[in-house]
């Protein structure tokens, strides 16, 4: 498998989604809703999520015949096919869709690669609000804009990155709890909180304000992100070092057969060293 050629490939479908999404940052767009989890979020899509689908599997269908690679994207059903190939392309065309009819620079476009067994070997993240493209390989490292990806120096204080307000969350007294013993553990002067984005590029943010820290809590509900909102930076993570785990800390499982949906373990992506 030439995972180069097809991270190159990945990379040119999110530059050209993210052209799409560029097209339409400033402009008031219909919202639609679609079957999906308890959350807004989940619910809510564009027609720029679908023209971002269309233009990106143009450049990835193609590779599934090449390659004998299955697909696996947010705004088609499931075919079921990242079950029978050994891997799989796993696609969210804009991410953040909530955060993209509000205005709010959350958004981006995530593309995997993943193997039949969950595991990521590709993770491609292009923030259009920034230009910023993040990549990844399995064992090759993780790269910003095309060179080695540098973590900066860490800040005196610890960053809680969420989608939610911490005031608006259902769990904000368990969340404060999790946030002062980290903050005691690490040894920081106090924590503060950035808010609004999706879950790809909430994972980014983690990683680009370190000590960072990015919760989702178990639960029963559908919702809470699919295989698609975690992919991508799962791969990124791993090549980085840091956490991208399930909330007790275990290896995140990308090809469940139960569900897309990946909230009953929880989330966790963390950009310190804990004992």
């Amino acid at each position: 498998m030439d995972f180069q050629h097809l991270t190159n490939i990945a990379i040119e479908a999110a530059l050209a989604a993210g052209k799409i999404i560029q097209k339409y940052i400033d402009k008031d767009i219909d919202v639609a809703t679609k079957i999906g989890g308890n959350t807004l979020a989940s619910l809510v899509v564009t027609k720029v999520d679908t023209a971002c689908e269309h233009i990106i599997l143009e450049h990835l269908i193609p590779t599934c015949t090449t390659y004998d690679l299955g697909l696996l994207t947010e705004e088609t059903e499931d075919n079921q096919s990242r079950f029978e190939k050994d891997y799989f392309w796993c696609v969210d065309p804009m991410d953040g869709t909530l955060a993209f009819i509000n205005k709010h620079p959350g958004f981006s476009v995530a593309i995997a690669l993943v193997s039949k067994e969950g595991i990521p070997y590709i993770g491609v993240v292009y923030n259009p609000s920034t230009n910023t493209i993040y990549t990844a390989i399995k064992d090759k490292g993780a790269f910003k804009n095309g060179k080695p990806w540098q973590l900066t120096q860490p800040k005196s204080f610890l960053t809680y990155v969420t989608d939610k307000t911490l005031s608006n969350s259902p769990n904000q007294d368990k969340i404060k709890d999790i946030l002062h013993k980290k903050v005691k553990e690490l040894g920081l002067q106090g924590y503060q909180e950035i808010s609004g984005a999706g879950s790809v590029l909430n994972a980014m943010l983690v990683a680009e304000n370190t000590p960072a820290l990015l919760l989702k809590l178990p639960k029963e509900e559908q919702g809470g992100g699919s295989l698609w909102d975690f992919a991508a930076t799962v791969c990124i993570f791993k090549e980085l070092g840091l956490q991208a785990t399930n909330f007790t800390g275990e290896t995140l499982g990308l090809n469940a057969k139960e569900s897309t949906f990946m909230n009953q373990l929880g989330i966790c992506y963390a950009s310190f060293k804990s004992d």
